[in-house]
């Protein structure tokens, strides 16, 4: 499944300048992980992005912004953005500091065992 390349790259660079930040080829696109924890990626032509639920709702009003519905089934606290949010640095920006400040919060996902 093809995924927008320019923009992983933007992202790419953004993260860079964090310590700990990982990416891993998932949900068909890519996932930044930072401090081993999902922040920020690319599904198909929309970013990703894991903000959390208490500014979940607030997201939703801005442009381009759409609940994720990756199984059909909303995820509070993820959003897609597509290219109409994305514009400019400072649009960009905003949802790339949204979700390295809502990773700080985060608790990373327990892992399986495997049996």
């Amino acid at each position: 499944m093809a995924f927008d390349e320019k923009l992983n790259d933007r992202i790419r660079e953004a993260m860079a300048i964090y310590p700990n930040t990982e990416e891993k080829y998932m949900f068909g696109g890519t996932c930044f992980m930072l401090n081993g924890k999902m922040c920020v990626g690319v599904v198909k032509d929309e970013m990703m992005c894991r903000i959390g639920p208490d500014v979940y709702e607030e997201a939703l009003k801005r442009k381009g912004c759409r609940e994720m519905d990756f199984s059909g089934k909303p995820m509070k606290g993820y959003v897609y953005v597509n290219a109409e949010g994305l514009k400019t640095k400072k649009d960009f920006d905003y949802w790339i500091n949204l979700c390295v400040e809502f990773n700080g919060k985060s608790k990373a996902a327990k892992k399986k065992k495997i049996s």
